[in-house]
């Protein structure tokens, strides 16, 4: 092809980019809203919006002008009444206005609901609101609280076999949600309309409800049944699953505590629905799904074990310390800043001898018997970082491991490259066709951006030397417990996942901005706080604050797992320097820069 033809086609084809990228803008919505999308329900009392719009035009919101940064993008916040609230979001001052009036205004109806059960007004009890909804097991001379909600100036009974409880108005107190945390909206809510009544039962069967109203009767029985367990007949269960997840109470909304491996064994105490409680022994207690356990025996013999001989030995990565023990027992972990306690339930020391061999790690260990039922030993460690632990059970010898301190491979290169040897896994926050994250005014996606910075930080880190792992290097799917998988089976130096925050509908999208870390055990406390100080100082961001949080990310223990929010998405400045390539580098340079400072005088150190 002569040079003439190879001009004329590059000119062709570039005015063929050109005409398309014409037809494009002409085609380009004026006015964007991301957030609330049509027909959104929220029991908040307020809602937000999010988007952007050409910055020389005027955005007004039901006829009203709203603020705007010098992009164009706006997170306002109005009001909401119980049930339909509607916005008109209307652009003007655009060239394109005439051409595109369909983009140039948008209509959202936002849907209020009372964050309150519903009192009734008629001869009834509120729906599901009779104790219990779910069968229903306790030990006999326990006491239950019955509850209904009625009608205001009813009076409510409730009978179980011979006993009979009278029920009481009660003003119920709703705390905030956890996310009123991050929002700063924190005060308790309260409503009428709950009558409660507690009572030693004694008695097994279907409690029934009586109403008493305006000279009108009414009665109901609740759906659940209460069974009075037999002491000299009690289940034991066992752990079926690789670790059973362990609550203060008997629904996903308590708190987890210490999982139990896969064999561990206790007695049941008490049921409700699909929850098993456990019998940890000197009134202790923890719930735990059904379908994570299997019965194994009905009896009045309680999980009960000696040990003898405690030891250890050493590991390339980790110190061992062996437990040997008749039986599998529940046991709990508390971590302080240099110690790390195991309590064995259902457990006495018979134990004149400790074996605890020379390792890089553990200074020595101590025990005690708290109890004739409960026995904790104390691992004192060498320096204030501890790198990780996990436990499990060998026959029924419990293992606890600790981890080694990481060792740069060969000192003269780590001085070339300092995280030489130290391996570090990014989890890049969302993903897949489902799953974006938040989304920011311009449109951009969470998923999107956490990828973007993955890849960026990664980059630096293996110039560092450290070899880096990432959850995900696509916009694939994959469920936070999947990724805290990945950082246990990987077996890291360290963890992180990388995300980019928004806010419940109840918070100050335009006042709410900076940079928050996520902890949860104590060995990821201090790089917790470093990571965020670096950030907020070397890029003068604000800073959201350094939070414990029971996340999936960050409970790993295998290693001091965190989770970084970089930023709000749906704050318009943010926005823009969350979207900018160039702030996106030195996002980069600045995070590698801080694990380095942070793992290079505490990595091999010890």
């Amino acid at each position: 092809m002569s040079a003439g033809v190879k001009i004329r086609s590059l000119l062709l084809a570039c005015l063929g980019l050109l005409l398309a990228a014409i037809a494009g803008m002409a085609q380009t919505p004026t006015l964007k809203v991301v957030y609330p999308i049509n027909n959104h329900v929220t029991m908040s009392s307020q809602i937000f919006l999010i988007g952007s719009a050409p910055a020389p035009g005027q955005v007004l919101v039901n006829g009203q002008p709203i603020r705007r940064n010098k992009s164009g993008n706006f997170s306002p916040s109005f009001p909401l009444t119980v049930g339909t609230n509607s916005f008109v979001i209307e652009y003007s001052g655009s060239k394109n206005d005439s051409k595109n009036a369909d983009a140039a205004k948008n209509t959202i109806v936002v849907t209020r609901e009372l964050n309150q059960p519903k009192i009734p007004t008629t001869l009834e009890f509120g729906p599901d609101s009779l104790y219990p909804q779910v069968p229903v097991a306790r030990l006999p001379g326990e006491t239950l609280c019955f509850e209904a909600i009625a009608p205001l100036g009813s009076t409510v009974i409730t009978r179980l076999g011979q006993s009979e409880i009278p029920l009481v108005a009660a003003q119920t107190t709703a705390i905030a949600l956890n996310s009123g945390i991050l929002t700063g909206r924190t005060d308790a809510k309260t409503f009428d309309g709950r009558q409660t009544g507690c009572a030693i039962v004694n008695t097994s069967g279907t409690p029934s409800y009586e109403m008493f109203w305006q000279g009108q009767h009414f009665s109901q029985s609740a759906k659940g049944a209460i069974e009075l367990l037999n002491p000299q007949k009690l289940v034991t269960v066992e752990v079926t699953a690789p670790f059973g997840t362990t609550r203060t109470g008997s629904s996903t909304d308590f708190a987890r505590l210490t999982p139990l491996p896969q064999g561990t064994r206790a007695q049941v105490t008490g049921e409700d629905g699909l929850w098993w409680r456990m019998d940890y022994g000197a009134g202790s207690q923890v719930w735990i799904k059904k379908a994570e356990t299997r019965e194994i025996s009905r009896s009045s013999v309680p999980v009960r074990s000696i040990l003898r001989g405690v030891n250890s030995k050493v590991l390339a990565d980790w110190t061992e310390i062996r437990f040997p023990l008749e039986q599998r027992v529940p046991f709990s972990l508390n971590q302080g800043d240099r110690t790390l306690a195991l309590t064995l339930h259902h457990t006495v020391s018979q134990s004149d001898i400790l074996k605890l061999v020379r390792n890089p790690t553990v200074d020595r260990i101590t025990w005690q018997q708290l109890n004739p039922d409960t026995l904790t030993y104390t691992l004192q460690f060498k320096s204030p970082y501890q790198w990780g632990y996990k436990t499990r059970y060998d026959g029924t010898t419990l293992i606890l491991s600790v981890k080694n301190p990481p060792m740069p491979n060969d000192r003269r290169q780590s001085r070339r490259q300092p995280l030489s040897g130290l391996k570090i896994v990014l989890d890049p926050g969302h993903g897949g066709p489902e799953d974006f994250g938040s989304v920011g005014n311009g449109g951009i996606s969470e998923k999107e951006v956490t990828l973007i910075t993955a890849n960026l930080l990664r980059d630096r880190l293996i110039q560092q030397g450290a070899t880096v792992l990432l959850t995900r290097e696509a916009d694939v799917d994959l469920g936070p417990n999947e990724r805290a998988e990945f950082i246990t089976k990987a077996e890291p130096t360290i963890a992180i996942s990388l995300h980019y925050n928004a806010l419940p509908d109840d918070g100050n999208a335009e006042k709410t901005q900076g940079v928050a870390v996520f902890w949860y055990h104590p060995q990821a406390q201090p790089f917790a706080q470093a990571l965020h100080d670096t950030l907020t100082q070397t890029l003068s961001r604000s800073s959201d604050g350094v939070y414990w949080n029971n996340l999936a990310l960050t409970r790993p223990t295998i290693a001091p797992s965190i989770l970084v929010e970089l930023g709000y998405m749906i704050h318009p400045d943010e926005y823009d320097w969350i979207t900018n390539s160039q702030e996106r580098e030195k996002l980069a340079l600045t995070l590698s820069n801080s694990i380095t400072a942070w793992l290079r005088p505490v990595a091999g150190n010890h």
